[in-house]
């Protein structure tokens, strides 16, 4: 097809591989990388936190910030909660302005990780997400959607304290690689289960799993072959490709991002897009409009910043993190419009 004709899923899926197309899309993946604002809410009548617990109410949250100029995609849940809570956690679902959390853990140690419970597709909010895409699916004609899973690493210290969990990755390190074992399976099951719904495109989001936080040993034993596992266990499924978001400082790490299996990375505003570029040679490069701007500036300076990482080599526009539910309409809008408004001569284009 040619380039200028593309859909939004034909436009994402070419840019996550780093092929030819008119112009970057611009998304938000979900999940961790929240795109839900209360103006959307108001326009749909949808509102957090009923919407974490129904999959219409879901799915009609996410088509609504597509179908009023906003993100090209759908992407659910909204939150980082859903796979913690079906293992054992106990979660606060927020309020209309703020996203569910953690309240409670069920275990204490990383010894204890045979007491959690099994992922289960069949009930509780990891169902509603599902049910949440097959609406999705039957809705998407050209729109991408993409699935949502919290990374290892951060998965795992959604289960216990995470301050206890970092130490014990390095002082009881045979009972903690046990521990991510039963975590990364129990997320490929929810990661298959979501592409076979009708998802696209897979999204792993590990904040808590960055080369900042573990440092450059831990984070090459603990956080990439988990990511590696999960990527390569959706590979042949997912069409449209696999994303990983990683927070924090990446300077580090560029060594071992590099052996991440994913098509795309995507990283918060702290890292310098052009720097990520040089060092990160072979996937699409996604990002990195800061949130904070978005939630608190004007759109002429959201179209500023979206220009700046777009001349600076992005594959994929998007926000450089989760969006707070107070960011108005109008800001995401004009992140869109920048993206229209480039063309294939402003890209940077890698070779694969």
């Amino acid at each position: 097809m040619p380039i200028n004709s593309l859909s939004k899923k034909e436009r994402l899926f070419r840019a996550i591989k780093r092929e030819k197309v008119d112009r970057p899309p611009c998304i938000c993946p979900g999940g961790m990388m929240n795109m839900i604002i209360e103006d959307i809410m108001d326009i749909t009548e949808v509102e957090w936190p009923e919407a974490h617990k129904d999959p219409k109410m879901m799915a009609k949250l996410t088509m609504g910030v597509c179908e009023n100029g906003g993100f090209e995609n759908f992407g659910v849940p909204f939150c980082m909660t859903v796979e913690a809570e079906s293992m054992g956690a106990v979660v606060g679902l927020g309020t209309k302005i703020n996203e569910p959390r953690v309240i409670e853990y069920p275990i204490n140690s990383v010894t204890e990780w045979k007491k959690l419970k099994e992922l289960d597709l069949t009930k509780g909010r990891t169902k509603v997400v599902l049910d949440a895409i097959e609406i999705l699916k039957s809705e998407s004609s050209g729109i991408p959607i993409i699935a949502n899973l919290v990374g290892p690493v951060s998965t795992a210290s959604s289960l216990m304290e995470p301050v206890d969990y970092y130490k014990e990755l390095r002082r009881k390190p045979k009972e903690a690689h046990e521990f991510m074992e039963f975590v990364t399976e129990n997320l490929i099951g929810f990661a298959k289960a979501q592409i076979q719904a009708g998802a696209d495109i897979l999204a792993i989001s590990d904040p808590s799993g960055t080369g900042e936080i573990l440092g450059p040993k831990l984070f090459k034993e603990f956080a990439a072959p988990y990511l590696n596992k999960i990527v390569n266990s959706v590979k042949e499924d997912a069409p449209g490709g696999t994303i990983i978001h990683i927070c924090g400082k990446l300077k580090s790490v560029y060594g071992i991002l590099n052996s991440l299996d994913s098509d795309a990375i995507s990283f918060d505003s702290i890292a310098s897009v052009r720097e990520v570029a040089n060092n990160v040679n072979n996937k699409a490069i996604m990002g990195n409009v800061s949130t904070l701007a978005l939630e608190k500036s004007s759109p002429d300076i959201i179209k500023n910043l979206a220009k700046g990482c777009i001349k600076s080599g992005v594959d994929i526009l998007s926000p450089a993190c989760g969006i707070g539910p107070r960011t108005k309409l109008e800001n995401i809008q004009s992140m869109v419009e920048v993206a229209k408004e480039s063309t294939s001569e402003n890209i940077v284009l890698k070779s694969s």
